[in-house]
This record gives structure tokens, C-alpha cells and sequence, in this order.
């Protein structure tokens, strides 16, 4: 594997990978329901046969939610597709310039059980606990479209003496990577000064 970065601090070094074999979000257990149509790919729960109902067209979901939504939340999908897929909600406006190659493939929605479940503290629907759930369903788009685009990253740890130490992977995005990858090697330089340090107060006594 090439590596995306090397950092070198008190020769030890850390390298940081792309991960290839990551985990599919969407088999996670989400608090959003991502439902999509596409002619040629498998996308969002859908992908990892994970939905509560399904249905066969946009038009039938949105009778459903229409009827059965009661306080939920929902955002519209999109996805890009040219040279690899992209997916994202719209946040108030349309996320991509070209729209030959985009368009509409679903939605994402939690339903209000859901949302007085994971942040109803008072055992009601509220504004607040409703804005949360819209903020996480943009959070959950964020990290499907990582996994769709390979944005998912793990790291390698080599100590002085070329060995490797530590190692960890399924990282969605680099920066939280690399993050994570610098607290692990400064927590290896502190850990190895400290065994370092014992020693020389065995040989001492």
C-alpha cells in the first residue's frame, strides 16, 4: 500500500492509509432511514436490505410519509455520479452544479418514535430535539458519502527499532485520522520514555 501522509516525530513514524475494506455505514445502527431509487446501483439502506418498509417508487414513499409521518424529519438525497459517486442532503440548496450528471435518489428521514427515543429526554417531540435529528440525518449523509468517495482512512505506527506497535483502521475522513493517528504516537513516545526511564531505574538497583 502507498501511504497518504508520513509523520516522523522521535524516530517514530506514523503512516496513514487508505482503508479499502471499510464498513458500510448503513449497516450500522443509524437513527436515520435512508431510502433510495436508482436503475443501476444499491444505495442506502436499501444497499444493506436494512429498511423497515419498502417501496417501490418516490411516489408511494411520499403517500406513506405523508400519512404516517407525525412530527418526523426527512431530507432529500442526491447523488453525483461521474467518475464515482458522491451523495448529500441539500442543506437549503442544491449541493451540485452539474445536473446532468445529479439529481434526486431519495430521502433520509426519522420518524418521530425515533427522534423522542434518541433525544427526547422529556418523552416529547420538541423543536429542539427535531433540530438535533436533522443535524444527525446531515451527519449520517456526510459519512455515507465518505464511504461512497473512500474517504475512509487507517494508520500504521512504527517504533525506532522499524517495528510496528500500533495500527488502526475505519477512520471516516483524514483529518479525524490523522487526528487520531498523532494521539496515538505521542501517547507511544510518552509510553516508551517511561519504560525507558524503568529500566535505568532497575539497572540502577
Amino acid at each position: 500500500m502507498v501511504s497518504e501522509e508520513t509523520i516522523a516525530k522521535s524516530n517514530f513514524v506514523v503512516e496513514l492509509y487508505r482503508d479499502n475494506n471499510s464498513t458500510n455505514p448503513r449497516e450500522w445502527d443509524n437513527a436515520g432511514t435512508m431510502i433510495c431509487w436508482h436503475d443501476r446501483y444499491r444505495l442506502g439502506d436499501s444497499d444493506s436490505r436494512k429498511l423497515p418498509l419498502v417501496f417501490d417508487s418516490p411516489s408511494e414513499f411520499k403517500a406513506w410519509w405523508k400519512t404516517n409521518s407525525k412530527g418526523g424529519v426527512i431530507l432529500p438525497l442526491y447523488l453525483y455520479d461521474h467518475s464515482g459517486l458522491t451523495i448529500s442532503t441539500d442543506n437549503g440548496h442544491y449541493p451540485f452544479t452539474d445536473r446532468w450528471d445529479s439529481g434526486q435518489i431519495g430521502y433520509i428521514y426519522a420518524i418521530k418514535e425515533t427522534i423522542i427515543k434518541e433525544w427526547g429526554k422529556t418523552g416529547k417531540l420538541t423543536r429542539t430535539n427535531k433540530t438535533k435529528a436533522l443535524r444527525h440525518l446531515q451527519d449520517e449523509v456526510k459519512t455515507y458519502d465518505q464511504y461512497l468517495t473512500g474517504d475512509v482512512y487507517g494508520y500504521t505506527i512504527t517504533d525506532p527499532q522499524g517495528d510496528i506497535i500500533d495500527s488502526c483502521w475505519g477512520f471516516y475522513g483524514f483529518d479525524y485520522a490523522k487526528q487520531e493517528a498523532q494521539t496515538q504516537l505521542d501517547y507511544w513516545i510518552a509510553e516508551y520514555a517511561r519504560r525507558e526511564i524503568e529500566a535505568q531505574r532497575d539497572n540502577v538497583y
